[in-house]
């Protein structure tokens, strides 16, 4: 980014600098509790960021706290602050709550802003006003919309006048953001909007550094360096979150073992709060301290010392009309350090950073140190309207220090931009964001050399920038879990399908194979069954089946004459007729059969019915038992010829002479 500013040279205005150290301030807390609160800071988080208020106030600045609602109450009395005066505003901070009917922001605002309580002026003080609503009164919106009129006309320009500077922070967009706006703007003040609860700690910590400017140390990747001369440093750091329990924050002294919150030094107190840890360290030793753990956004370390540094005070917005003057000086003790060696050592910088990150840098020491010690500069247009960030910087080798301020710029008829204060991020990595720019050009050149095999995988990441080309196309993710277009567990899903009918059919394949068998055993009627097509009349397809069957097991012979006792001479046409389409299957087997037949016919009797029911499954297969048949509908089959039949007869009476003369040997 480019800063455009003036440089004056340290001698055209030496005499006429008459920046000092700033007086003690005045700061007085008003603290909304109407009942919408309920809703914007459900978890009381008002609590803790009143507390980091008490506990980073300098000591001998006078304060105190207000809560307002439809009336007003004074929290903790305006006193010095010291310890016992934050002591009593940690233990009486519980009673921040959202019980109040209506938010009486007028009254509160004459009750804290009472100049008795300054020796009747109000030069030094500052308000710290927090609300989220509108001016809301008895009497409903009329006599609301009055009171916001004699805020606005009457009770401003009177505390203006007195010269009350006020410092307003809306909680979430539910807050009257343009009167809120107004009241900063009109006394000098800044105005910060906490989209959430979450993001109070910081608003009040950035409104705190506004009223009160506080020396910082800066923070150098993890840690800062502390000189001999700091006699007490405070780290804020944001942790986000309020579980304290799951933190792993630690301190670590120079050369010395990291120290958590459980296991402290007797010359240090560390506060644990929702969204931020305090760690306060009197008389630390010189050196570097180290911060163990992640730094949020906003986090920062001051600085008790001899050695201070004092900056002008940088206006909440500017113009290329109005620009602003900076000044810079040091002090020892209270004594304005003139001395050329020491400031010949010393580099100051400026640094102004947008809400994006980009940052300039200018540099304000020369060649030479000023002659009246004074460093200076004008800033009179930035290269947009916007929020900065000021910083200063100086680093003398053996010490630094820093200052920080917030400013907008702002073009002629426009309003400045809005201060918006979100949830501080943990880690902090805005000032990771230069580093990145630089990484973007250096792909961009190995592309030229299209011809190496080598600088193939290094065009990969310019993948984001020319997503057309078509080297990103084979590295599809789809096809790690597809075949041919189509997800492998659609094949797996096919193929376990296809086993599961397989199985299905071997089952039904096994029980009809051995209800076959065990058909045939009894009678293996489906053989004669298959031959009676060319002889229809006679029964003696299961004697064709016992014929076969009768060498392999005896108990066929038993049964096939049950078989052929029970099939009479009226039936054959029948049985022949429901076992003709199945007979297609074997009709090789017909001399055989007709043999058999002949002697299955006269014998068995007893079980004849049974046992040609489950023939029929084997000539249907799939579905059909004989009994599922109506045997009528085969009576209209063609009549063998009376040759034939005189055959089959022949054949009978010779089967049944054989099976007698069986029988006979057997007995």
């Amino acid at each position: 980014m480019l800063v455009l500013a003036s440089f004056v040279p340290a001698h055209s205005s030496a005499q006429d600098s008459g920046l000092t150290l700033p007086e003690q301030a005045d700061v007085r807390i008003i603290v909304d509790i109407s009942g919408s609160m309920k809703e914007t800071d459900p978890e009381n988080l008002r609590r803790p960021a009143v507390r980091l208020l008490a506990r980073m106030l300098p000591a001998g600045a006078e304060a105190g706290v207000w809560t307002f609602g439809q009336y007003v109450n004074m929290l903790v009395p305006h006193a010095t602050v010291d310890d016992a005066w934050r002591n009593r505003v940690i233990e009486r901070s519980e009673q921040i709550n959202s019980v109040a009917l209506y938010t009486n922001l007028g009254l509160a605002m004459e009750k804290a802003s009472d100049d008795w309580l300054s020796g009747g002026t109000l030069e030094n003080t500052h308000l710290i006003l927090l609300s989220d609503g509108k001016v809301d009164i008895p009497g409903g919106e009329a006599a609301s919309r009055e009171e916001e009129r004699r805020i606005l006309e009457t009770l401003l320009p009177s505390l203006k006048a007195k010269g009350a500077t006020i410092h307003t922070v809306g909680l979430s967009e539910l807050a009257d953001i343009t009167f809120l706006q107004r009241l900063a703007r009109e006394t000098g003040g800044s105005f910060q909007l906490a989209k959430t609860a979450e993001a109070l700690n910081l608003a009040f910590a950035d409104a705190l550094n506004t009223a009160v400017p506080q020396e910082q140390i800066p923070i150098e990747g993890d840690g800062f360096a502390v000189d001999a001369g700091v006699r007490e440093f405070t780290a804020l750091i944001f942790t986000g979150g309020s579980d304290a329990e799951a933190r792993s924050l630690a301190l670590s002294e120079p050369d010395g073992e990291p120290f958590t919150a459980n296991n402290l030094p007797d010359n240090v107190r560390w506060a644990v709060e929702p969204g931020y840890d305090l760690i306060t360290v009197t008389e630390p030793a010189a050196g570097r301290w180290r911060i163990v753990g992640d730094l949020g956004q906003g986090s920062r370390v001051t600085v008790v010392s001899d050695l201070r540094m004092a900056v002008s005070e940088v206006p909440s917005e500017f113009s290329e009309e109005t620009p602003f003057n900076l000044e810079v000086v040091f002090f020892e003790e209270s004594e304005k350090i003139r001395n050329r060696d020491f400031l010949g050592v010393m580099q100051v910088s400026l640094s102004i950073t947008a809400n994006d990150g980009r940052r300039g840098t200018k540099v304000l020491s020369g060649d030479q140190p000023p002659e009246d010690g004074v460093y200076r500069d004008t800033v009179t247009r930035l290269p947009a309207p916007g929020r900065y960030q000021i910083d200063v910087v100086a680093d003398g080798g053996t010490f630094s220090r820093k200052f920080s301020a917030m400013t907008a710029f702002t073009l002629p008829g426009e309003e400045p931009e809005l201060a918006v204060v979100s949830e501080p991020l943990v880690p902090d990595l805005s000032e990771r964001v230069e580093p990145e720019v630089p990484a973007e050009p250096e792909p961009v050149e190995v592309p030229a050399p299209v011809a190496d095999p080598e600088p193939m995988p290094e065009p990969e990441p310019e993948q984001a920038e020319a997503p057309s080309e078509p080297q990103p196309e084979p590295v599809h993710v789809p096809e790690k879990g597809t075949l041919w277009g189509v997800p492998v567990w659609a094949f797996g899903a096919g193929a376990a399908l296809l086993v599961v009918i397989i199985g299905l059919g071997l089952f039904a394949w096994r029980q009809k194979k051995s209800i076959a068998e065990a058909e045939q055993a009894a009678a293996a009627e489906r053989e004669t069954l298959e031959d009676l097509p060319e002889e229809e009349p006679e029964i003696p397809v299961v004697a064709a089946a016992v014929s076969d069957s009768e060498p392999d097991e005896t108990p066929e012979p038993e049964d096939i004459p049950e078989m052929t006792e029970s099939l009479e001479r009226d039936e054959v046409p029948e049985t022949e007729d429901d076992q003709i389409p199945v007979a297609d299957d074997a009709v090789n087997e017909e001399p055989e059969d007709d043999e058999t037949l002949a002697e299955t016919d006269p014998e068995p009797e007893p079980e004849p019915e049974p046992e040609p029911e489950p023939e029929p499954e084997e000539d249907d297969d799939d579905e059909f038992g004989l009994e599922d048949f109506d045997l009528s509908e085969f009576d209209d089959l063609p009549d063998l010829d009376e040759s034939e039949a005189d055959d089959e007869a022949t054949d009978k009476s010779e089967a049944d002479d054989t099976e007698k003369d069986d029988e006979d040997q057997k007995k």
